[in-house]
């Protein structure tokens, strides 16, 4: 189901610049899925990832817990990870995720949030003074 609703939020993408459409869906703990597509700005730089928009929904929701991701690109050959912005936003809601690297078929990789981010900046770190 989470590999599905991640392939149905691409769809949604708004991506008239890089034609790029990548579709998130999230899983929180109670069951609960989450999705989002990146859109994009002619002011390149505000461009927000599908991962990003994703959690900032759930947030807005009351979610602050999650136990897995699903993410979805068009690129048919080989399973694509979120980039390094969005590695580093999932971590500040912990480093316990099954991340589901998908591709457009359907088919999937499955890895962990810690494995696509080793040696992670946290927010324990900032607790640590």
């Amino acid at each position: 189901m989470l590999v599905s609703k991640c392939l149905q939020a691409r769809n949604a993408a708004y991506c008239p610049y890089s034609r790029f459409p990548v579709g998130a869906a999230l899983l929180t703990p109670d069951g609960a899925i989450i999705t989002g597509c990146n859109v994009e700005n002619a002011s390149f730089g505000l461009t927000v990832c599908a991962e990003r928009v994703a959690v900032q929904r759930a947030v807005v929701e009351g979610y602050r817990k999650f136990t897995a991701i699903a993410v979805s690109c068009d690129i048919e050959d080989s399973f694509v990870g979120p980039c390094g912005a969005c590695r580093q936003v999932l971590m500040e809601f912990g480093s316990d995720w099954v991340v589901y690297l998908t591709k457009p078929d359907g088919t999937y990789r499955e890895t962990s949030l810690r494995e696509l981010l080793p040696l992670a900046f946290s927010p324990q770190h900032l607790a640590k003074k």
